[in-house]
Formats: C-alpha cells, sequence, structure tokens
C-alpha cells in the first residue's frame, strides 16, 4: 500500500514517460535507453520512439558493466559514464545539460522549516538519495560547502534514487529533503521549494554515452547526438533544466 500511495504522488508527472512508447524511430531501430531517474519526465518528450530504463545512475551503471543489454546511458552526472568509459564499456561521453539542487519540503511543512539551516534542528526528519547516487554525492556536497555535515545525522532514509525521495517529501513521510530542480517542478503544488545559493552549489552535469556492447550503435550515436540539437534543448530547457 505504500508503494502504491509513493506512486500516485507522482502521477501526474510521471505517466507519460513511465510507459514504454510503441513507435518506432525513422531508422526502424527501437534503443533501448538507460537513464538517471531525474530524466524520467523530458527524454520520452524528445524521442518517444525508444524503451526506456530510469533508475540511480550508478545501479543503471552496475547493469550496464555486467552485460544488460542498454544501447545508450545517459547518467545526472559525468563521473560514472567517465569511469565506464575508462573500463571501455561506453563511448567517450557526451554533456547535455545541467541541473540545480533544491531543499523541498511538504506544501503544509508542518516541520516548520524555511532554511537550509533549519535542517539542524533536532527531529526533523530528512530524507536524501544514498551514498554513490549522483543526487546523493550532491547532497552531501551542499552540505558539506554550507558547514552543514553534523545534519546527515537527521537522515531517515537514504533512497536509491532521487524520485524516491521526492514522492516521500510529497507525502509527508519526511520533512524535508534535496532533489534537482526540475524534480521539484514536476509535483508542483505537492511540495514547496528552499534555494541553495549558487556558492554552494555542486556542478550538476548530465552525461550520456554510446554502449560499446550495443548492437545498433550507428541509431544509439543518432540518439545522443539528437539530445546536443536546438529542439531537444529547447524541451529540456521546458522541463527547467540548464544549458549544457
Amino acid at each position: 500500500m505504500r508503494r502504491a500511495l509513493l506512486a500516485a504522488a507522482c502521477a501526474a508527472a510521471l505517466a507519460s514517460s513511465t510507459s514504454l512508447a510503441a513507435t518506432r524511430s525513422p531508422a526502424g531501430t527501437r534503443l533501448t535507453v538507460y537513464a538517471a531517474a531525474s530524466l524520467t519526465g523530458v527524454l520520452p518528450r524528445i524521442d518517444p520512439a525508444q524503451r526506456y530504463s530510469f533508475g540511480g545512475s550508478n545501479s543503471l551503471a552496475t547493469q550496464i558493466a555486467q552485460g544488460a543489454p542498454a544501447d545508450v546511458f545517459a547518467s545526472a552526472n559525468t563521473s560514472i559514464p567517465q569511469q565506464l568509459y575508462v573500463q571501455g564499456l561506453v563511448e567517450k561521453p557526451v554533456v547535455f545539460t545541467r541541473n540545480a539542487l533544491v531543499l523541498i519540503v511538504p506544501r503544509a511543512n508542518p516541520a516548520g522549516i524555511h532554511s537550509v539551516f533549519d535542517l539542524r534542528r533536532s527531529g526533523v526528519k530528512l530524507d536524501v538519495a544514498a551514498t554513490g547516487v549522483p543526487a546523493g554525492d550532491y547532497t552531501r556536497t551542499v552540505l558539506h560547502n554550507l558547514g552543514l555535515d553534523d545534519v546527515l545525522a537527521n537522515v531517515v532514509s537514504n533512497e536509491t534514487d532521487v524520485r524516491e525521495v521526492l514522492a516521500k517529501v510529497a507525502l509527508g513521510e519526511a520533512d524535508a529533503g534535496f532533489v534537482y530542480a526540475t524534480d521539484a517542478k514536476a509535483v508542483r503544488g505537492k511540495v514547496a521549494t528552499i534555494a541553495i545559493r549558487q556558492s554552494a552549489q555542486p556542478s550538476v552535469r548530465y552525461a550520456a554515452a554510446v554502449v560499446r556492447g550495443s548492437a545498433h550503435r550507428a541509431a544509439a550515436r543518432r540518439f545522443v547526438a539528437r539530445l546536443l540539437t536546438k529542439a531537444a534543448q529547447r524541451k529540456l530547457r521546458a522541463a527547467g533544466f540548464l544549458p549544457r
């Protein structure tokens, strides 16, 4: 029941993108794209002809390293695809967009959190993505940059991807959580957003790469190239992403 409720909180924002598109690309090849959970709402709008699998970038990378049949990998950071590149598992990664981290609270904000510094208060229930998940690593960077490492003592759950953090805060199961600005935009009205000053922000860059084990590398290269086109960049900007 709890999982059903979590899914329902974000259903309106995700419904059009979690289903697999049935159409084919002009070249007749349907690619399998492994992509960061924060791209759930936008990649199918850029190219609905492909098959998408969304999740934590680190988890997806592990699956690719174990031989999962992915054609393209799109990560919420650059370090994970770069590691796969060094291992010879993907072609050279390409940065295609950026994002920013924000703090979110439930719309009712029962804990009365109005600043990231309020997270220090005793009893605050903070939900974050786990270490190794890009959003989790970015969260820890922000806290360190603000001198708030001690806030991690208030973490009640470490999630496998950023959309789990989003769902739990939207449902009021946590007092606050760190997500991408694009995630907060996807459930506008369900959460309130607290900005993080620019000087504390990590460099949140997304990189895509063709998987070397793909049987459709030419089509996969076209997909990656498409992410850099003006049309794709407009859709990324409309979803709240930043210029690459």
